[in-house]
């Protein structure tokens, strides 16, 4: 594997500008993170861009892509250098999940999906499953799924249904369906989160599991065809009687749950970064075209009512990029994120989907039509408030943590 990224980045405390101020404040990337930037901007121009309408058309895989995302080390990026990884930060990935993002997001969540799966890994693997499972993304481009998701159960976790029993020998036998699950037909291994106590609360009901996909009794559906992503693999995953050793229970019997949630904090900070991604291309594409598109004897863009949704595009991008960045660094600092990374994917999200319906607009007709890149953004951006965390669920733990910060007696609520 080519060890491009870690010649650019020094494995040091990551810090969200190489230069702050003497308050502790600053708002640049280090020199390293903007080589990061640059090569991953660098790469979707000439390998995911151009080629983006046509995956989406097809709905094919993008292995190849992958392979040569893999190769520069875009793929599996906060893998730790111990277990042969790049060890980079949230915000790191951040960056590069905007850039991949901005070529086309169901390609960046191919890829991204690796990140999720490997999360609860990083957060609560002991070295015997890191070495196993994270070197071995390192040593090949491999992929993994994360398997929480059910027909019947999304953002209602405690409605999971899959069922984990332990037996004399100390091994586990799961049983049940999952839905919605990303990369599921290319997986080496899932992440499962499965119920293993039927009386326990929520918080101590469910055990997470490290499991090879090539283990006896997984059935992995057809891929479905969705509204955007086309190019992401998107599959129903049944387990029926599936044994899993001992040592792939991730973390303790119980703590499932925990590691489940604790993940989305590494993970919900990445899957904003790539709806700004989405964002960001369909103000480009917006402004562009209404300077060469003319009516009434003059470009689009000089009447207001264009003009003022394309800074309304600028203002909900930058707004949601520090969002995500603060997000992204507060992790890397050791800090509690979850409420912040829930404000940066509400917010992202949203704004990407105003952005690309606005973009639609703005093209008019030309938008509509496949021919043009606009509708295609518009079609991709839905799913930015649906998965990891609806939108809704995102102002649930917003909302909840306005409360309980009034409760424990903060004497001010947000900020700093």
């Amino acid at each position: 594997m080519l060890r491009t990224i870690p010649r650019l980045v020094r494995q040091t405390t990551r810090h969200y500008s190489s230069g702050a101020s003497p308050l502790g404040m600053g708002f640049t990337l280090s020199e390293e993170q903007k080589s990061i930037q640059q090569m991953a901007r660098k790469f979707t121009s000439e390998e995911i861009t151009p080629v983006a309408a046509e995956y989406d058309k097809s709905g094919k895989y993008p292995t190849e892509i992958i392979k040569k995302a893999w190769e520069l080390g875009l793929v599996n990026t906060h893998v730790e250098t111990q277990y042969g990884g790049m060890g980079l930060g949230v915000l790191d990935s951040a960056i590069i999940s905007e850039e991949l993002a901005f070529g086309c997001t169901g390609i960046q969540t191919a890829i991204e999906a690796n990140n999720l799966a490997e999360a609860p890994l990083v957060v609560a693997g002991n070295d015997f499953q890191k070495k196993k499972y994270l070197g071995r993304m390192t040593e090949a481009p491999l992929m993994a799924s994360y398997g929480v998701t059910e027909p019947g159960a999304g953002s209602d976790v405690a409605g999971l249904s899959t069922s984990a029993v332990k037996k004399k020998d100390g091994s586990w036998v799961i049983n049940g369906q999952k839905m919605w699950i990303t990369n599921s037909g290319h997986a080496n291994w899932f992440f499962v989160l499965a119920r293993t106590d039927a009386n326990a609360s929520t918080g101590k009901a469910f055990t997470g599991f490290i499991v090879d996909a090539d283990t006896p009794g997984i059935t992995v559906g057809r891929k479905e065809i969705n509204m955007g992503q086309r190019a992401s693999d998107t599959r129903g995953v049944t387990f029926e009687d599936v044994v899993v050793p001992p040592e792939n229970v991730l973390g303790s019997e119980g703590y499932g749950f925990k590691i489940a949630m604790n993940a989305f904090d590494i993970t919900r900070p990445l899957v904003a970064s790539g709806a700004v991604g989405l964002a960001r291309r369909a103000m480009e594409e917006a402004t562009r075209y209404s300077l060469e598109r003319k009516t009434m004897g003059k470009p689009i863009f000089n009447h207001q009512a264009v003009s003022f949704m394309l800074a309304d595009m600028a203002i909900g991008i930058e707004s949601a990029r520090m969002m995500v960045y603060r997000s992204a660094h507060m992790r890397d600092q050791g800090e509690k994120n979850t409420w912040h990374a829930s404000i940066a994917k509400a917010l992202a999200g949203d704004v990407a989907n105003k952005c690309a319906t606005d973009a639609v607009q703005i093209f008019g007709g030309n938008g509509f039509n496949t021919e043009y890149p606009v509708e295609k953004l518009m079609r991709d951006a839905k799913i930015f408030q649906i998965y990891e965390g609806t939108a809704q669920i995102q102002r649930l733990i917003i909302s909840r943590g306005l409360a309980d910060a009034v409760k424990n007696g903060a004497d001010a609520l947000g900020g700093f």
